[in-house]
């Protein structure tokens, strides 16, 4: 995958079932092997694999049947260090806030 390209979410869904089903021939299993292992239905996994859309659960079942945990990991790091909080004596972050609204005379 080209990380510079911005994918559709069919393309996207088709990369990450190739993938799996690369993985799980690679390791010689079949379908009906991995399905079963991961506790989802043969028909899941073959949706899955084809990109025709899935579950997150099926997703996450049949990432650990494989062994590849560590991908989720990959996903989307959280900084352990926030520079913003190197400068003050503030508690970390608890949750999200609302994006502030500009006000009259800052937009014109």
């Amino acid at each position: 995958m080209d990380p510079s390209r911005s994918y559709t979410l069919e393309e996207l869904e088709c990369e990450v079932g190739c993938s799996l089903r690369r993985l799980r021939i690679n390791r010689n299993l079949e379908q009906a092997v991995l399905a079963k292992r991961a506790g989802v239905s043969v028909r899941a996994l073959r949706n899955l694999e084809l990109g025709n859309g899935s579950t997150l659960h099926t997703f996450i079942s049949v990432v650990r049947a494989l062994g590849r945990q560590g991908w989720f990991g990959t996903i989307g790091p959280v900084a352990t260090i926030n520079p913003l909080m190197l400068t003050r004596t503030a508690e970390p972050r608890q949750r999200a806030s609302k994006p502030r609204s500009r006000s009259k005379n800052e937009s014109e």
